[in-house]
């Protein structure tokens, strides 16, 4: 899919125009479309396709007057009635008058752009416009993160009253989740660096300024990607020990009553032999049951000062 955009009167209108100014938002497009916008705008078509691959890395290169950025961003998805969070690419393209996002999924942060919700939003500025993309990028992973942090809370709460392998696999994935954040904050900290020492972003102190602030927000989301990491390891570990401890419990419990049981069986075993056998008159049955309930009374007296039961 091709959508154009332009800032007019303050505002993002959608134009069929590849005018100067221009935002060319590509979402998952097929090679016709990939070809129709490198002819249009005089494109790489590898930058162009570079982000179409799960496993593309961030990096930012350069060549022939052209700039691709590429940075992992993160999107939400539904599985079973639980969200789970992972990372994409987003290519960057800045050309010399105009810029071109490529993604895989149309449901990212680049929404808020096209719906204006982001405040002084022009796409004439390509580095501002770049750096509003980054800095909103760094948001978006802060407010996930603390997303997957009141999740993880909840399930502690399940697991206290459930104890269920459920909740522990939702504890694992979002564990996953956290791990593939951290490594995608890392990988973007290496191009926002990079971005810093680029010659167009110092030609405007305020966009310097800008970038020196998404530096800081994704190095905060890092730690707290770090942090929640840590926590919801130490948490799983905890709990796992937990039900492996209930469980050496309940097969202890079962160990003394089957000791306790077993002084019946044994005593009805001693009396039942085909021999001569003392005890043997009328009132017998009642001494040997008393007998009985004496020693598993004593047996289970014992397991229970031991800690047994």
């Amino acid at each position: 899919m091709i959508e154009i955009y332009k800032t007019v009167n303050n505002e993002i209108v959608r134009t069929d125009n590849y005018a100067e100014g221009v935002w060319v938002n590509l979402v998952n497009p097929n090679e016709n479309e990939i070809i129709s916008v490198s002819k249009q705008l005089n494109v790489e078509i590898d930058y162009l396709k570079a982000a179409l691959d799960e496993e593309e890395r961030a990096r930012i290169e350069s060549d022939n007057g052209q700039t691709l950025i590429i940075v992992d961003i993160p999107i939400v998805e539904m599985e079973g009635k639980m969200n789970i969070y992972t990372t994409i690419p987003l290519a960057i393209i800045i050309l010399r008058h105009s810029i071109i996002t490529v993604c895989l999924k149309e449901d990212t942060l680049l929404g808020d752009f096209i719906n204006n919700k982001v405040k002084a939003f022009f796409t004439q500025y390509k580095a501002r416009f770049v750096l509003q993309i980054l800095y909103r990028n760094s948001t978006r992973y802060l407010q996930y993160l603390k997303h997957i942090d009141r999740t993880s809370s909840r399930i502690e709460q399940d697991l206290h009253k459930s104890m269920k392998n459920k909740e522990l696999i939702q504890m694992l994935k979002l564990e996953k989740s956290l791990v593939y954040f951290s490594t995608a904050l890392r990988s973007n900290e290496v191009v926002l660096e990079k971005l810093l020492k680029h010659e167009h972003i110092k030609n405007y102190p305020e966009d310097t300024e800008l970038l020196e602030d998404v530096i800081i927000e994704n190095k905060q989301a890092i730690e707290m990607a770090n942090i929640y990491s840590n926590i919801l390891s130490g948490t799983m570990d905890a709990f796992a020990s937990v039900i492996s401890n209930n469980l050496n419990i309940v097969m202890k419990f079962l160990t003394s009553i089957t000791i306790v049981m077993a002084i019946p069986t044994m005593v009805s075993g001693f009396f039942g032999m085909n021999v001569d056998l003392p005890l043997t008159g009328p009132n017998s049955f009642w001494l040997i049951f008393m007998v009985t309930v004496f020693l598993c009374a004593i047996a289970g007296l014992v397991l229970y000062r031991k800690k047994m039961f």
